[in-house]
Parts: structure tokens; C-alpha cells; sequence
């Protein structure tokens, strides 16, 4: 890789320059993203099942911006042709679209499979398939059967076991067709959000809920994974991971690097270390960091549960790429002496003492917390690498988050052109990135924010009951990537501002 000085906006300045151009390899993928809850609607069409979003939203309609729920959403399950169509607009190789639990198992067990359930995943698969769109399809993006939180939900250990027998039923149902499949999304979302009173179950439990969970996911994970391997990689030799949230941290100061790899461990080695690591197991920095704030607050029992040594030979290895859900990045620094620490992840941790801010150079977006920094990406794909020494990655979320519906969504083209950009030099370092997924295709139901902020390539009228898309500028930006393979088709000069 060469350097070449530019001239932006009448500053010189340093540059990284592809040896290959800005053209991306054959074999590379480009996608977008959805999710059942924040698109499909539907709630209670035939006899889908309660799911935790339903009954949380039915039950405190006051925790999400005016009083928003997914009932009807973008009414995916009434118009899925037409996601197909945009799709198909944007030239897409994957789709990645996740498959409601309590819709396809109203019970959440397999004792009954709903035939309107089954049927509409089946459709949408074999509709991208015709326009030649890979689906890539999760299996739990948030929306436990209620009926399963009843008895506990990701805190009860048997949750591993009832996932196990979901994900057989899924696998058997669509597995002669999906080659990419992604056991959960974000369990940090499902254990340290959804114990800490900001997502579904909504339950404030960070001090053991939360580890129980985190245990339990990576369990759940690890045998949906090797039921897939034992029963169906030999007939239909597909792919299966999960996608893990990875908010990259560096150190404010030279003294925050402890701290900052601490932070890491926290935040990805909890639901990373214990599948893509070669010892298996919790990270040692924190394990040992969390037992010791445990003795000191009363408790008798290590606050993450401990593996036993064959739930660690279980879990370690069970993947097949690591699936990577990059946002943005932060700083780390230790929080001073009765400094108000802002919640997790965004804004810092009492449980580690920091704060987490941007940098003072980086383009801030329609929220505080999310700054541009693509070289974020680049160094996180790169550590990846190095710590894991995984042989894939593929970008599973990638998305820039906006407030407004204006249609001239100059920052999200750049933010996209920008992450494109890292990802490119990444591959030409010798990172094997194999995809790129955008989040996310329309705008839909983003949990407690409702319909107030955005990530979509198009704009949905959600006043409209035909819930009309519209493509923006971002989506014309798109088309012309997948199609060209390129990100280069916007000016140099375009910022932030």
C-alpha cells in the first residue's frame, strides 16, 4: 500500500492509496440488513406467538419514542415482494433477514410449526434466490417467545437446549437453500441491553441476570452451531456463526491502555473469547476483574459463571467466520473522582470506572456518541486477525444513523464510501473480509428510539398504510457500488459538515 498527498479543501494532507483502485474483488459481497421485529408487522397474524418486544411494548407503551411498537412496522409479512424489488434495485449479492422465533414456533418449542410461519420465510428465501440474492439468514435477532421469557428466558440454563432444537427445526426447513446463517445477533444486545433496562425483557439485573445470560448465549450458540456441523454441514456444507456488536476503544492517553484493553475484553471478549479464542473460556482480565468486584460486594459466587472444562471444549471453536457489526469508535480514559458516569456502552461504566467520549477531531453524527472515524474499522479488522487469527470476517452491520428523513443523505454515502474504503485496504493487507452488509435496507422500528431515527438506504412513509419505500440518494450511491464494485463515485472533498 502507497501514501499520496492530497489536497482537500486546500489542506495537504496524507493518504493511504490503493494499489488496486477503489475495486473491490470478484468473490467480495455486498448486502443490506433487516430484522423480523423492526420490519415484518404482523404481530399476531395466523397464530404466530407472542414474542418479549410484544408484550413489553403492549404492556409500557411509555418506554419508546411516542409510544412506538412493531405491530405493523414496515409490514414485511405483507410486502415482502417488494423488499425483494429494492433488493433487487440495489443490486445486491446477500440479504440478510432474521427469522421470528415465536412466528415460525408459536409455543417456542417445536411441538407445533406454524404453516403460515413456515410458508413466509420459505417464500422470501426462494424469492431472492430467483433475482439471485444469497440470503443470509439469523436465527434470533431479539424476539424471544414470550412464552420462553416466562420460564426465564437467556437467565435459564435450558435455553441452550430449547435454542438447539429451534435452530434444528430451522435448519431443516430452509438449510437445503441458506448457506450463511448466523446463530444470534449481538448477545451483548441481548444480555447487557436487555438486563439493563434498554431493550426486551427490560429487566434491570446487570449484576447477575446479565452474566447469566451472557453464559447462556454462548452456549446456545455453540450447540445450535454443532447441531448444524453433526446433522447438516455434510449434506448441505453451509456456514454458520453469529454476529457480535464491536464498538472499537482506544486509550485517550497513554495511561488509559489498561484500562482500554480491559474495556475490550468487557465488551467483546465476553461474547468473543469463549468461541474464536484458542483457549476458550471467559477472558482472563476481566473474569478475574468482575470476580473481584463480586467478593466485594457480598457475593458468594464468581459474577460470570464459570465454564466447566467441557462447556469450554463445547463452545471454543464453534464458528465458521466471525461475523463483525461495526458502528463506530470511542475513547477510552479513567473517570475522575465523583465524575457523573454516563450508562454503557456509549458513554462509559461504573463497573469499570470510564468514561467514554469521542475524539476531538472526529465529525460527530445526528447523535453524540457516534463519531466518524473509519479508521476505526481498518484497526479493529486488523486486530481481529492478530488476536483470533480467524480466517474470515464478514461485515454483518455496517450503517450510519440519522434523525431526519431527508431524502440527500450526503453523510451516510460518505460514511459508507469511508468504512468501504478501510475494509479495501484491510483485504490488501492480508485481512480476508469477504462481505460487507449494510444496515439497513429501509427504515423500520429501531427498539426504544421507534421511528425517530433512521439507518436506511430507503425512506418508509410510516403514516402511509401502504408503507410506501422510497429510495434515497444513499440507495442510488449503493446501486452503483454493488454494480460496479467500487466505492469511488463520490467527489474527494465531501465531508461531514
Amino acid at each position: 500500500m502507497s501514501y499520496i498527498d492530497v489536497i482537500v479543501f486546500g489542506v495537504l494532507i496524507s493518504s493511504k492509496c490503493s494499489l488496486q483502485g477503489a475495486v473491490f474483488p470478484p468473490w467480495f459481497k455486498f448486502g443490506a440488513a433487516s430484522a423480523a421485529y423492526q420490519v415484518e408487522g404482523g404481530w399476531n397474524a395466523s397464530d404466530k406467538g407472542e414474542s418479549i418486544w410484544d408484550h413489553l411494548l403492549h404492556t409500557r407503551s411509555d418506554i419508546t419514542a411516542e409510544s412506538a411498537n412493531g405491530d405493523v412496522a414496515c409490514d414485511s409479512y405483507h410486502l415482502w415482494k417488494r423488499d425483494i424489488e429494492m433488493c433487487e434495485e440495489l443490486g445486491l449479492d446477500m440479504y440478510r433477514l432474521s427469522i421470528s422465533w415465536p412466528r415460525l414456533l408459536p409455543s417456542g418449542f417445536p411441538n407445533h410449526i406454524s404453516e403460515y410461519g413456515k410458508n413466509y420465510y420459505s417464500n422470501l428465501i426462494d424469492g431472492l434466490l430467483e433475482k439471485g440474492i444469497q440470503p443470509v439468514v439469523t436465527l434470533y435477532h431479539f424476539d424471544l417467545p414470550q412464552s420462553l421469557q416466562d420460564l426465564g428466558g437467556w437467565a435459564n440454563p435450558l435455553i441452550a437446549d430449547w435454542f438447539a432444537d429451534y435452530a434444528r427445526v430451522v435448519f431443516t426447513l430452509y438449510g437445503d437453500r441458506v448457506k450463511i446463517w448466523l446463530t444470534l445477533n449481538e448477545p451483548f444486545g441481548i444480555c447487557d441491553v436487555g438486563y439493563n433496562l434498554q431493550h426486551a425483557p427490560y429487566l434491570n439485573d446487570t449484576e447477575v441476570g446479565r452474566y447469566l445470560c451472557n453464559k447462556n448465549t454462548m452456549l446456545a450458540h455453540a450447540k445450535a452451531w454443532r447441531v448444524y456441523q453433526e446433522e447438516f454441514k455434510p449434506r448441505y456444507n453451509g456456514k454458520v456463526s453469529l454476529s457480535t456488536l464491536f464498538i472499537w476503544y482506544e486509550p485517550l492517553t497513554p495511561d488509559d491502555k489498561e484500562l482500554t484493553e480491559l474495556t475490550i475484553e468487557h465488551w467483546e471478549g465476553r461474547y468473543a473469547h469463549p468461541i474464536f479464542s484458542k483457549q476458550g473460556g471467559w477472558p482472563p482480565k476481566i473474569q478475574q476483574f468482575l470476580d473481584d468486584a463480586a467478593k466485594k460486594e457480598g457475593y458468594h459466587q464468581p459474577r460470570l459463571p464459570p465454564f466447566t472444562a467441557e462447556e469450554i471444549e463445547l463452545v471454543r471453536g464453534t464458528y465458521d467466520f466471525y461475523g463483525l457489526n461495526h458502528y463506530t469508535t470511542r475513547k477510552v480514559r479513567k473517570a475522575r473522582p465523583d465524575e457523573v458516569i454516563g450508562s454503557w456502552p456509549f458513554y462509559g461504566s461504573k463497573e469499570l470506572g470510564i468514561v467514554l467520549e469521542n475524539d476531538r477531531s472526529w465529525p460527530v453524527g445526528a447523535v453524540d456518541w457516534f463519531a466518524m472515524y473509519p479508521e476505526g474499522l481498518w484497526k479493529q479488522l486488523h486486530w481481529l486477525k492478530n488476536t483470533y487469527g480467524v480466517n474470515e470476517i464478514l461485515i454483518t452491520e455496517n450503517g450510519y444513523v440519522n434523525v431526519d428523513d431527508d431524502l440527500e443523505d450526503w453523510k451516510r454515502m460518505k460514511y459508507i464510501r469511508d468504512n468501504l474504503e478501510q475494509i479495501q485496504y484491510a483485504i490488501e493487507d492480508g485481512v480476508n473480509v469477504t462481505g460487507y452488509i449494510h444496515w439497513t435496507l429501509m427504515d423500520n422500528f429501531e427498539w426504544l428510539a421507534g421511528y425517530k431515527v433512521n439507518f436506511g438506504l430507503y425512506a418508509v412513509n410510516f403514516t402511509d398504510p401502504e408503507r410506501k419505500r422510497v429510495p434515497r440518494e444513499s440507495a442510488r450511491y449503493y446501486a452503483k457500488v454493488t454494480r460496479g464494485r467500487s466505492y469511488d463515485y463520490l467527489h474527494v472533498g465531501l465531508n461531514y459538515d
